[in-house]
Parts: structure tokens; sequence; C-alpha cells
């Protein structure tokens, strides 16, 4: 059970949003204003543009190539401690071995996916942007 101060605390923040510094990346397109029942955008027509299907093409295949990485990347520890146990069990450094080291990389890899995937996203935007405006 939380204190009376932390829970008073917690009911004064939840009313107003934190704000964070986020890195100057250049103007975010804002896409939300465009699609609206009012706007003058043809999206059928935006949609057969083979500049945005090829958008849309090389999304998911991003998404479906890191995606399948990383669920093997992510399997691969209980496969090989369960097949080649003796081989996980190999010390590194002291009483680290091989399978923790191998765990702990899973975090790295983790991140160094989320960020891959941050910037090549701001990349789509700009492009899905760019297919909007220059309908």
């Amino acid at each position: 059970m939380l204190p009376e101060a932390a829970v008073v605390a917690l009911k004064v923040n939840a009313s107003r949003p934190a704000k964070l510094p986020l890195p100057n990346r250049g103007p975010i397109p804002n896409l939300a204003a465009l699609m609206t029942e009012n706007s003058n955008v043809n999206w059928a027509e935006i949609e057969a543009k083979p500049a945005f299907r090829s958008l849309l093409s090389r999304k998911a295949k991003f998404i479906v190539t890191a995606t399948i990485f990383f669920l093997a990347y992510y399997l691969a520890l209980p496969v090989l401690v369960g097949y080649w146990p003796d081989l996980m069990k190999k010390p590194v450094w002291g009483k680290v071995n091989i399978a923790y080291v191998f765990a702990l990389s899973q975090f790295f890899m983790a991140w160094i996916v989320a960020f891959i995937y941050v910037r090549v996203a701001a990349k789509w935007d700009k492009e899905a942007a760019a297919v909007i405006h220059g309908h």
C-alpha cells in the first residue's frame, strides 16, 4: 500500500502530462490534420500511386524481417541451452558463462532494433508526407 503523500502526489501529477525534451530532428509532418472527412485529399488516388505502394511494401518488408530476426535471436537462448548445455555452461569471465552473456545481449539487441526502427519509421513518415503533399 502506498503512503498517503505518494497517493496525493500521484493524483496531482496525473492531471498534467509530463513534458520531456525531444531531440530536434526537424518538423514532424502532421498527417492527422490531413486525415479528416473534410480533407480535400483523394485517399483512393494516393493509395493507387506507385510511390505509396512502394512505401507500404518496403515498410512491410522491414517490419517482417526485423520481427523474424528478433524472434529468432530471442528463441535462440532456450534452444541453445536445451540442445547444447555444455557449450552454454562455458565460463567467459569468472562464474559468468556464455548463457548469461547471451541473455544480457538480448537487452542490447532489443534497444538496437528499437533504435533502428525509430530512425527508419521517421523516414517513412517523411516519405508519406511527400506522397500526400505531392498529391
